[in-house]
């Protein structure tokens, strides 16, 4: 029998009243494999990972951690703490090794003071299993090791607060403590998110050599084709996995797609022909017609199943009325402190045009986005904004979102119906429009 590193034995996780998110699992995970967990919203995968780590206990079902093996976690957003540096936060993954590291300089330091040869001995024999240790984990080159991890994730300065810290810093402080721990059992959900370009690249090479087991949630294709060894599929409760990358993935499920879509097509026409003699048979209903019945509720049934959800998202139609001037920058400054953003930033965004801004963390993205806004004034420059222009804003951490109201409080504001282009829409349909349906929506 193979030694998983994880399992997981009729798992079934429902959130109140009684949605289902997984049904009935059976899942084994292999040490060192690297596996991307892919599927709509709302289909569990959030919730696999916190089962998994420990986090979330109301399942039923058995799962198990190998004996012996440690797990690393890292949410969406995940908590550091408050009032510590960047650094300490960091430190706290090789914490056992800097013990040992200052233990190592105590035994140094008393050699000194020795007064017998049984207590040299006693020195010589402890410095020598802990200088084992220290060469074991490559502990002369700690402070490299940090430093390295911390420039690779473009972390804030080591002695700047946590409690400073934006939503996506924090996330790669801890995406950065959970790697220098090294577990056995890592499991990331979303991991590039709030990372540039490089270290999105870095992370890529880091956890495809990645000695232990890896579970990513991910909508990164380009990692998961980079990392993934296998790919999980989660969708209606069930699970589907699959050994490949996103790519030799999304090729069997295309094929998989096609042999489904005939299938459906066939037992259609079968539920057709099977309700044609339902009705036109005054006498169906009798014990002989019974299992010609029960064979079409069969049909049905499975139809059901296998009908799929619609998981895109709706898009509402632009405004009939926008000027050639959407957004027009001329000469803009910024600077924080002695840290220069930009110095005659110029850019003319018109009609209809879909731009993405890009650049290393910190090159002040999200800052231009609040001079936009209005959040912050620039030091210098002038920013025009077209007269019939309406500006939306999705941040980061989602602050506009009211944390004490539901998703439907929040979406439709009290009223029965939105508007949207010319036409009034049902609010709790366009909630469903978004994938927010049923309880979702009371959440």
């Amino acid at each position: 029998m193979a030694d998983y590193i994880f399992s997981m034995k009729s798992v079934t996780k429902v959130h109140p009243p009684d949605k289902r998110i997984v049904t009935d699992l059976y899942l084994s995970f292999l040490p060192g494999a690297k596996i991307g967990v892919i599927g709509p919203n709302g289909m569990g995968k959030s919730s696999l990972l916190r089962i998994m780590a420990g986090e979330d206990k109301a399942f039923n079902g058995e799962a198990w951690l190998r004996p012996g093996a440690t797990v690393g976690y890292v949410p969406q957003e995940p908590d550091i703490g408050k009032d510590r540096t960047v650094l300490e936060v960091v430190e706290e993954a090789v914490a056992p090794l800097k013990a040992v590291l200052a233990r190592f300089e105590e035994v140094s330091m008393k050699f000194g003071e020795v007064t017998s040869d049984d207590e040299m001995n006693a020195l010589l024999e402890e410095q020598a299993k802990l200088q084992d240790q220290i060469d074991a984990q490559d502990g002369w080159n700690l402070d490299h090791t940090l430093e390295l991890a911390m420039d690779a994730l473009r972390l804030p300065p080591p002695d700047e607060s946590v409690n400073h810290l934006s939503g996506g810093e924090k996330r790669r402080v801890a995406l950065c403590r959970v790697l220098l721990q090294k577990p056995d059992l890592l499991l990331l959900d979303e991991p590039t998110n709030h990372l540039d370009a490089e270290s999105v690249a870095w992370l890529e090479q880091h956890l495809a050599q990645y000695p232990g087991c890896i579970v990513a949630i991910t909508h990164d294709r380009y990692f998961l084709d980079n990392v993934a060894e296998w790919i999980l599929e989660l969708d209606r409760g069930d699970a589907f996995p699959f050994k490949g990358n996103y790519s030799a993935w999304l090729e069997a499920k295309e094929k998989r797609l096609e042999i489904e879509e005939k299938q459906e097509t066939s037992r259609q026409r079968k539920i057709k022909a099977e309700l044609d003699w339902v009705r036109s048979s005054p006498k169906a209903r009798h014990a002989k017609s019974k299992a010609r019945l029960q064979a079409f509720e069969a049909l049905v049934v499975e139809q059901g199943k296998a009908k799929r959800d619609g998981n895109e998202i709706f898009i509402p139609p632009p405004p009939d009325r926008l000027g050639d001037n959407v957004l027009e920058a001329n000469g803009l400054q910024k600077s924080f402190g002695d840290r220069l953003l930009y110095d005659g930033l110029t850019f003319r965004i018109p009609r209809g045009a879909i731009v993405g801004i890009i650049g290393p963390n910190g090159a002040g993205k999200t800052t231009l986005f609040n001079i936009i806004t209005g959040k912050i004034e620039p030091d210098a420059g002038e920013l025009k904004v077209g007269e019939t222009v309406k500006l939306m804003y999705v941040d980061q951490s989602r602050d506009a979102l009211d944390p004490d109201k539901t998703v439907f409080d929040e979406i439709s504001r009290g009223q029965d119906t939105i508007v949207v282009g010319k036409t009034e829409v049902p609010a709790r349909k366009y909630c469903g429009l978004f994938n927010f349906k049923g309880s979702d929506q009371q959440k």
